[in-house]
């Protein structure tokens, strides 16, 4: 059993908005392999920042809850329902990466996470801060947000074993029933992408677009292949647009027919790409693009992708939200041969908590946090893994670069 802080107050949704207190109870999961050295090292600087920008009016009360191998040796399993629940209550959590074991062993901790509970928009900002080095001449032409749908696609986790008896079952039928003839020995995976999900997904990205006041929504998809699937992803989100937000958006055919490519001020332009050029437009075009909504599989692809363009997953934030609660997490994996040696880039996760503290409604410390970050890095005090990519910069560990961001504050 977990105890609960006797102080600090629980984040409220009221009519659909986030009531946040100035002393907010948040679950946070340290996370396996790394997780421990850039969990602490975060807390470091959000509390450091928290104090300097509030004036010791705002305080975190964070509460530590479990998941991944420290949940298996308290509870005896991986995922434990006190620590959904407690996330449930709080609304708002962070945590460090988690174990995924390769084609074996129990499923993704953080699909399961996300699925328990309904966060159904992973979301993914990609920016560039100077001095983070990059295989880009012009890095900083790339700001984007991806909101990758998060709970069905071939994530949904339907898939059957090749010489399993419900694989046996199911290539039996295809070919009793639709004539379809697949090899003996073969694996099998549903991909559901439904009306429901896509919807919800596209309405989140273009309400961001608005609040944000970005210029488009782009919808990256692959339904020139997939044409029931993925062409329904692209479907469902143009009329999606249409019929909630037809007064301020447009579609690329309206920009050209009716307004000879010059958007309107005040509207938002929404548009789709293939996936497999989209990658291709993020380097020869980044300026076209502001918030992207793909179905799960294109937005993992993407996401990492894009993230490599700004200086790599070890600093790319993410974010998985649902209509009542969000759990922001480092995006990269467990590194499990630098676990506690105090060498890994804190920058994934407390990227994803300058994110929960915009989320919060605390722009003033995320802006600072992110200011201090840049002014960290330009001054080539880093982690190895931007040390080995820099001219003349200063190795430092883990926490002792938390420590000099706190000092740029």
């Amino acid at each position: 059993m977990i105890n609960k802080p006797s102080y600090g107050q629980v984040i409220e949704i009221d009519k659909g908005r986030l009531s946040v207190p100035d002393n907010p109870i948040i679950p946070y999961i340290d996370g396996d392999g790394i997780g421990r050295d850039i969990t602490s090292a975060m807390m470091v600087v959000v509390d450091a920042a928290v104090e300097k920008v509030g004036k010791g009016k705002r305080k975190i009360e964070w509460i530590k809850v479990f998941a991944g191998e420290e949940a298996y040796d308290k509870y005896g399993e991986y995922l434990p329902e006190e620590t959904l629940n407690l996330i449930r209550e709080y609304k708002v959590a962070i945590k460090g990466p988690l174990t995924t074991p390769v084609g074996g062993g129990f499923r993704s901790l953080n699909v399961s996470l996300r699925q328990l509970l309904d966060l159904y928009a992973c979301v993914r900002p990609v920016r560039y801060y100077k001095g983070v080095p990059s295989p880009l001449k012009n890095p900083e032409f790339l700001d984007i947000v991806i909101f990758r749908e998060n709970t069905e696609d071939v994530y949904a986790g339907i898939e059957y074993e090749s010489g399993s008896t419900e694989e046996n079952k199911i290539r039996t039928y295809l070919a009793a029933e639709f004539g379809v003839h697949l090899p003996e020995e073969v694996g099998i995976g549903i991909k559901p992408i439904s009306k429901e999900n896509t919807e919800r997904l596209v309405r989140r990205a273009i309400l961001y677009a608005i609040d944000r006041n970005k210029e488009s929504v782009t919808l990256v998809h692959k339904g020139n292949i997939m044409k029931y699937t993925e062409g329904a992803f692209r479907k469902w989100g143009y009329q999606l647009a249409r019929q909630e937000f037809g007064d301020i958006t447009i579609t690329e055919e309206e920009l050209w027919n009716r307004y000879h490519g010059n958007l309107p001020k005040g509207k938002i332009l929404i548009k789709d790409r293939i996936a497999d050029i989209m990658f291709q437009h993020l380097l020869l075009r980044p300026k076209e693009f502001g918030v992207i909504a793909a179905p799960n599989l294109n937005g993992d692809y993407l996401s990492d992708a894009a993230a490599a363009h700004v200086g790599g997953v070890g600093i790319a934030p993410g974010a998985n939200i649902s209509d009542s609660m969000a759990v922001f997490e480092a995006t990269h994996g467990t590194a499990p041969k630098y676990t506690d040696k105090n060498m890994a880039n804190p920058g994934s996760i407390l990227f994803s908590a300058v994110m929960m503290l915009e989320y919060m409604g605390w722009f003033d410390v995320a802006e600072t946090i992110k200011t201090a970050y840049e002014t960290t890095v330009l001054s080539k005090i880093v982690t190895y893994d931007f040390a080995r990519q820099m001219e003349g910069a200063k190795k430092v560990g883990t926490s002792e670069f938390a420590q000099e961001i706190c000092r740029n504050l």
